[in-house]
């Protein structure tokens, strides 16, 4: 199943994305929709927008420099040292992003990047879940996009405020159940700005796969339904080349994952985001 999140007339659902028309689900939380009962008659891809496939996940958590030629090109801004060690960032639940909407370029630094990723759903519970059962508790598969600001992560040796602004964690168009998505690891992640190949890589190449990542993540705290993991990203960052390629307002990035689809957004100054309650 592909299940999509979409808004159409002022009102938001779950569906089936069969084609080019989405078949309506009952449910309005993630657990329900992934159970795929039919709720109403089908209506057209055309006609709807596109929402983040979670509203507000309960965690958005990221794997750092997990692809070794990103590692090599990441040693400006992160510490790469021991990479049999994971090192684990937080996204905050207000970064979250549709996968056609626009990314806020922050009022408060030019040195926004782009990270191509594989995002993974959790969809059942688990804590300290072994590497053999860690693929049990996966709901499926998105196409994500982990925006970074790289001096203000450079900047916190936890990295968290630079990979927290609003808007940041793009992720979609579909949540692809593992049935539908079949073995992943082999599946080509494609990033492009402004119609530039800057990364491919494939999950294959990860140092630490999605089983061994669950495993240690439940090792210290429980994974809920509703929780997403952006997995790593590939070489070829806009902060790896001399002189860095920082995205611009006016940019497009685009992210493909085959079987998975695509996500695309349109990189805009930050609106007057000021606010009191």
């Amino acid at each position: 199943m592909r299940l999509v999140r979409f808004q159409l007339g002022g009102q938001v659902a779950y569906g089936r994305l069969e084609g080019s028309v989405i078949q309506p689900v009952e449910g309005a939380g993630l657990g329900e929709a992934l159970a795929g009962k039919t709720a109403g008659a089908p209506v057209a891809l055309a006609s709807v927008r596109l929402l983040a496939p979670v509203a507000r996940p309960g965690k958005i958590l990221g794997i750092g420099v997990n692809y070794a030629a990103h590692a090599a090109e990441s040693v400006s801004f992160v510490n790469t040292a021991k990479p049999e060690v994971q090192k684990w960032f937080n996204k905050q639940a207000t970064a979250t992003n549709g996968p056609y909407d626009d990314v806020h370029l922050p009022k408060v630094s030019a040195q926004l990047d782009y990270e191509g990723e594989l995002v993974v759903v959790i969809g059942k519970a688990g804590r300290h879940v072994p590497r053999d059962r860690a693929m049990e508790i996966v709901a499926g598969y998105c196409v994500g996009g982990d925006y970074s600001v790289r001096d203000w992560q450079k900047a916190s040796q936890t990295m968290i405020m630079g990979k927290g602004f609003d808007t940041h964690a793009v992720f979609g168009p579909a949540i692809v159940t593992p049935d539908e998505a079949g073995d992943v690891s082999g599946a080509e992640i494609r990033t492009y700005v402004n119609g530039e190949l800057r990364q491919t890589g494939k999950p294959s190449q990860m140092i630490h796969d999605i089983a061994a990542q669950i495993e240690h993540l439940t090792a210290a705290f429980t994974l809920e339904p509703g929780d997403v993991i952006y997995t790593g990203t590939p070489a070829g960052v806009g902060a790896g080349f001399d002189p860095p390629k920082w995205l611009k307002a006016g940019d497009t990035v685009r992210i493909e994952i085959d079987g998975l689809g695509h996500i695309e957004n349109k990189v805009v100054e930050e609106p007057g985001t000021f606010r009191i309650g």
